[in-house]
């Protein structure tokens, strides 16, 4: 890959509303799609978002990556959905979507900013600020009343 040729050649914009089956596609790109979903979901998921930014490629004009940023507006914000697609990685779109979403909510006054990292993706949210919250352990509500259970293979 042409490492930086890529992310030199799109821009990050914060939206209110986009092409869903573009972000339907950056969510398959990171296998947290399931088909059953309804894709109309997506504009209150993006609306709903306090930020939600993608990353377009100016010569398509295709969102290529995209993060997100869910809070009060008041207290604490956590990002999520952070994708990049594969052709596009280690060029710096993802810094710049995260670094984005940081300065959005900082200029609002969220100084509490968290997020939960998949493993192995550590390092590239530590060089941000972000450092492990020891003595944490983060949960997900499985409805017992249903039968529910999260498996880590999931989302």
């Amino acid at each position: 890959m042409d490492n930086g040729v890529k992310g030199d050649r799109t821009d990050v914009f914060l939206v209110k509303n986009w092409d869903t089956e573009e972000i339907r596609s950056l969510y398959r790109e990171a296998g947290w799609w399931k088909e059953e979903w309804d894709p109309a979901h997506l504009c209150l998921l993006i609306s709903g978002s306090l930020a939600f930014a993608v990353a377009v490629d100016r010569e398509s004009g295709r969102a290529v990556a995209m993060g997100r940023a869910i809070s009060d507006g008041s207290s604490d914000a956590y990002i999520q959905d952070m994708v990049v697609k594969t052709e596009y990685r280690e060029s710096g779109i993802g810094r710049k979507i995260l670094t984005t979403l940081i300065s959005y909510c900082q200029d609002r006054g969220i100084t509490w900013i968290a997020l939960i990292a998949e493993p192995g993706t550590e390092q590239f949210y530590m060089p941000s600020g972000f450092e492990r919250m020891e003595g944490y352990v983060p949960m997900i509500f499985a409805n017992p009343e249903k039968g529910e259970k999260f498996h880590a293979d999931q989302t």
